[in-house]
């Protein structure tokens, strides 16, 4: 019997995945979408994503990517 319920409840856990996997789909079309209606009003998307990538990030750590990114530009010369 326990058998039975196991991969009962394993099949369950498998549908949910599904499922969850076809919603992040839909949800990484509509950014795509996002982007591609921002990137058609003249604005950069590389330039967005990075902006969303720092925003994401807790300030210390920005402030430490952001030093790192200036003491190499520094070494290269870029500055």
């Amino acid at each position: 019997m326990s058998d039975v319920i196991a991969a009962d409840q394993l099949r369950l856990f498998i549908e949910r995945i599904e499922r969850l996997e076809e919603e992040k789909k839909g949800i990484a079309d509509d950014i795509k979408d996002v982007y591609a209606e921002s990137k058609s009003n003249g604005y950069d998307t590389k330039t967005m994503r990075t902006i969303v990538k720092l925003r994401r990030m807790e300030k210390h750590h920005r402030d430490e990517a952001e030093m790192l990114l200036d003491t190499y530009k520094a070494a290269l010369g870029l500055d």
